[in-house]
């Protein structure tokens, strides 16, 4: 009994251990089971949130802006799998994809405002000749100043349209003959609404050359028209010029809202013209001044910045021209008569009145206006209402000339 007793014993022991081997076998198997399977699903977590990730915020993020590759969330199960690798090939084919149809689409956006510019420029080109020839034709006070105020309203018209052509790859207009710096700036001065608020301080002795004259005029325009749109109607425009040893800088200081440092950094990327600009990023409507000047800057070889340093608490713009883009000025003897009539007398709104010269006969309505019969010598009160105001000074040098869609096509 004691044999068998033990032997039962001994069976017993045996069986406990394989029991309990195969026990701790069992457990160590299900947790790997276990580890393998949260490994698995975190896998799979991994996946599901990388593709999400891609459709939510990926794709588009890259529609929106090609050329920026959207930001990868964490996927640190994923690296060096076939899976991401595959997902890295699918953002790269469509980022490639959007970029080109987002180029395509910038393209033909760009030439059928190029195509519209032209046609409008070529408009307001012979819009300008009609009303320059009435105010040469007409000599009354109130018909004059109508059309001094129409003349304006097409200069800013001309300069809406010239900015967005130069965006779009038009050249700015007719070369024109090298124009001083104030008469450069008095020029823009005249594209603009709010002209009577531009405040000129010192007269530099250099001019731009002929090729830089309409650009740097479009340029400065567009900074005058944005200091003046963004500061309060009752403070002025002021513009300085500094001279250095390599070039010349045209200062704005306005007094209105400082820009942040987002708002400047945005401004900078517009401004130094190296890249192109996506004309569908401008805003609605389209904000094309910066991005204009900056086309204008990097073809013509002059810089323009910005920023909140001007001493007013607004910004200031600077438009540096090197010393290449400048030359002597060259001024032009005033024209000489035998005899200076009398100032003519003005109307309370500053125009002037026509006054008969001694011994001219009353014109005969049968005769035109456009061809009198024998001018004896300029009228100076016709000219003196024709060359108005600092806007009106501006269009001898610095006013743009509108070509036609045939004369702008092909300008170096």
């Amino acid at each position: 009994m004691e044999h068998l007793s033990l032997l039962a014993f001994v069976c017993a022991s045996i069986a406990f251990f394989a029991v309990s081997l195969l026990l701790m076998r069992q457990r160590r198997l299900t947790a790997r089971l276990e580890e393998e399977s949260a490994l698995l699903a975190a896998g799979v977590n991994a996946r599901d949130q990388a593709l999400r990730h891609l459709v939510t915020i990926g794709l588009p993020q890259m529609a929106a802006s090609p050329g920026h590759p959207a930001a990868a969330p964490h996927r640190g199960l994923l690296q060096q799998t076939d899976f991401a690798r595959d997902l890295d090939a699918v953002t790269a084919l469509f980022a490639s994809s959007a970029e080109g149809i987002r180029a395509h689409a910038d393209k033909a956006a760009k030439s059928m405002l190029r195509t519209m510019m032209r046609t409008v420029q070529s408009l307001a080109g012979e819009q300008q000749v009609v009303i320059t020839e009435m105010q040469l034709r007409h000599d009354d006070p109130a018909v004059l100043e109508d059309l001094l105020r129409i003349d304006h309203m097409n200069a800013q018209l001309g300069r809406r349209v010239q900015a967005t052509a130069v965006l779009c790859g038009s050249w700015p207009g007719l070369q024109r003959q090298a124009s001083s710096v104030e008469d450069v700036v008095r020029g823009a001065t005249s594209r603009i609404r709010d002209y009577l608020r531009i405040k000129i301080y010192a007269e530099p002795n250099v001019a731009v050359v002929s090729r830089a004259v309409e650009p740097v005029v479009l340029a400065v325009a567009e900074l005058l028209d944005n200091a003046a749109r963004h500061s309060q109607p009752s403070t002025p425009v002021e513009v300085n010029f500094q001279t250095t040893h390599n070039g010349l800088a045209v200062m704005i200081d306005d007094a209105g809202v400082a820009m942040d440092a987002e708002e400047v950094q945005q401004a900078s990327a517009l401004l130094d013209g190296r890249q192109s600009v996506d004309i569908h990023r401008l805003g609605d409507p389209p904000q094309i001044g910066f991005a204009a000047i900056g086309v204008l800057a990097a073809r013509y070889g002059f810089r323009v910045s910005v920023d909140s340093r001007s001493p007013y608490g607004g910004v200031r713009a600077v438009v540096f021209l090197p010393s290449e883009l400048l030359t002597a000025v060259t001024r032009q003897e005033p024209a000489r008569f035998e005899t200076v009539p009398p100032a003519p007398a003005v109307t309370s709104g500053g125009l002037p009145k026509r006054r008969r010269q001694e011994g001219e006969a009353a014109p005969d309505p049968a005769v035109s206006l456009s061809a009198p019969a024998a001018p004896v010598r300029p009228e100076p009160s016709r000219r003196k209402a024709a060359g108005l105001g600092a806007w009106q000074r501006g269009t001898r040098s610095g006013r743009a000339v509108f070509p036609s869609a045939s004369e702008e096509k092909d300008q170096p």
